[in-house]
């Protein structure tokens, strides 16, 4: 039930630690563990230890097909009506899509087509009921507020943080926006491809030569101009007045 965000500029590879994860590629040196095992030689495939995995990305895709089809897809069995309705309500999904005209038969096509009009945050809760369908071990948030605009950030945050609170499950955060990771029972740091720190929220805020302490700044500068335009803001301001931790090197 481990939150683990990682942090990092664009292009300090975040994503690529997902791609190793999932085995889209190896490592040309050291491992990945999984239970202290190197995940090469775990029995089966690279799609068997994928399916240790659920994944959430930035830009939620949705099919032209229902919703429930949406949901099931890509499941190695057909999933029963319950357990769809459950994976939505862990997603809290549920009762939208139950508030629609044709519930979980509506259509997910253009709108053009007759397909429903869904807000990118409702569509990104389906996605993350859809990655819970699998019943993964692990839940793998790949910049999955990104995208949104700050309401629907809001709305799909709620759910990501409550999955947290009544579940077992690890959560493994890429993040952008350091609002949506400051609770994580730990967060790396990564800049040009390493690791370079870690600690929890408080620990790295208290580094004032940081490069977490750094981009929390950035954000809130950038928050700051958004601001005067009359645009909200979920970046929190904080105080860098706390106690050092030792910075580790990657």
């Amino acid at each position: 039930g481990q939150k683990v965000a990682f942090v990092g500029e664009s292009g300090s590879g975040k994503s690529t630690i997902v791609a190793l994860l999932e085995r889209f590629y190896d490592p040309t040196s050291g491992r990945v563990l999984l239970n202290g095992e190197d995940i090469r030689t775990l029995e089966g495939s690279p799609q068997c230890v994928r399916s240790i995995f659920g994944y959430v990305g930035q830009e939620p895709i949705l099919f032209a097909a229902s919703i429930k089809d949406n949901l099931a897809y890509g499941l190695p069995h057909t999933p029963t009506d319950e357990e769809i309705k459950a994976a939505c309500k862990r997603a809290n999904v549920h009762s939208f899509i139950s508030s629609l005209p044709e519930g979980y038969n509506t259509y997910c096509g253009s709108s053009s087509g007759g397909g429903s009009q869904i807000s990118g945050g409702q569509k990104q809760r389906v996605a993350i009921a859809r990655a819970l369908l699998r019943n993964p071990q692990i839940l793998l948030l790949d910049e999955a507020t990104s995208a949104l605009d700050n309401e629907s950030e809001l709305m799909v945050q709620e759910t990501i943080d409550g999955l947290q609170r009544t579940s077992q499950l690890t959560t493994i955060s890429i993040a952008h926006r350091l609002s949506t990771i400051r609770n994580s029972d730990i967060i790396f740091v990564m800049k040009s491809g390493c690791l370079v720190e870690q600690g929890t929220h408080e620990e790295l805020i208290g580094k004032p030569q940081g490069v977490y302490n750094s981009l929390v700044a950035a954000q809130q500068a950038a928050a700051s101009e958004a601001n005067k335009g009359g645009r909200p803001s979920l970046v929190r301001q904080e105080s860098t007045a706390s106690s050092s931790v030792a910075s580790h090197g990657g």
